[in-house]
């Protein structure tokens, strides 16, 4: 095994616990309840939430506001309740995770 491959592994090993972790918040905070990762529920995907915002300089910041403050518009008439309870930190973890799931 050469230092590349240990190194991708390496960073699959980092990778996956962020990622799990995300999902446990997500269950954490009811988001399940709405969103899938692949499909529409109540709300979009997660993957339709990402591909939507990406390539936007400020996505994270919009999307962070997006899920604290809610709304209703921007996806359909069915509202989105606000999440303003969810720390910062377990914020970012979120929208990282969601914003990874862009195609």
């Amino acid at each position: 095994m050469t230092i590349k491959h240990l190194s991708a592994i390496a960073l699959a090993l980092l990778i996956a616990p962020a990622a799990q972790a995300s999902e446990e918040l997500a269950k954490k905070y009811n988001c399940l309840a709405c969103h899938q990762a692949d499909k529409k529920v109540i709300g979009p995907s997660y993957q339709e939430v990402a591909a939507k915002y990406k390539g936007q300089a400020d996505a994270s910041t919009l999307l962070a506001e997006k899920i604290k403050k809610g709304g209703v518009g921007v996806w359909g008439q069915i509202p989105m309740p606000p999440n303003a309870a969810v720390p910062d930190e377990d914020m970012k973890a979120l929208v990282d995770w969601i914003m990874a799931m862009a195609k």
